[in-house]
């Protein structure tokens, strides 16, 4: 039953990092198309940023006292470049560079949403493999 317990947290630390991204990436798209100004954009996105960082953290601690090595050593880079944003100051959207930035942006945020679909992805074959086990 905490196996079972396991997987429903971190599916839901996923589904919740992968709405938080999604919604990061509409922000840039309306930017992009001109439905909203970048200083509304920047707060929007930037307010998403810290949550996003703790889910991710809090989503790594679950896979380690779980005791899923796998899932927890899949999640470790993206947790370690999401650290490392922070520390170098690199993880608020700047309003006045966010012309400059809208690419490489969303190319990062895309890059992140496809390692979240992986990780989401494993998670469900784990389930499946689980129940195959009758291990849950």
């Amino acid at each position: 039953m905490a196996n079972l317990f396991g997987w429903l947290m971190t599916f839901f630390f996923l589904v919740s990092l992968l709405s938080i991204i999604g919604y990061q990436l509409i922000c840039f798209a309306d930017l992009e198309f001109d439905y909203i100004n970048p200083y509304d954009s920047a707060a929007r996105i930037n307010m998403a940023v810290m949550p996003e960082f703790v889910i991710q953290a809090v989503f790594c601690l679950v896979c380690l006292t779980t005791g899923h090595s796998f899932m927890f050593s899949m999640s470790l880079p993206n947790l370690y470049y999401n650290f490392r944003l922070y520390v170098r100051r690199e993880h608020l959207v700047d309003v006045t560079e966010i012309f400059n930035q809208l690419n490489w942006e969303k190319k990062q945020r895309l890059i992140k949403l496809g390692y979240l679909v992986t990780l989401l992805v494993v998670s469900l074959v784990w389930l499946i493999l689980a129940v195959g086990n009758d291990n849950y």
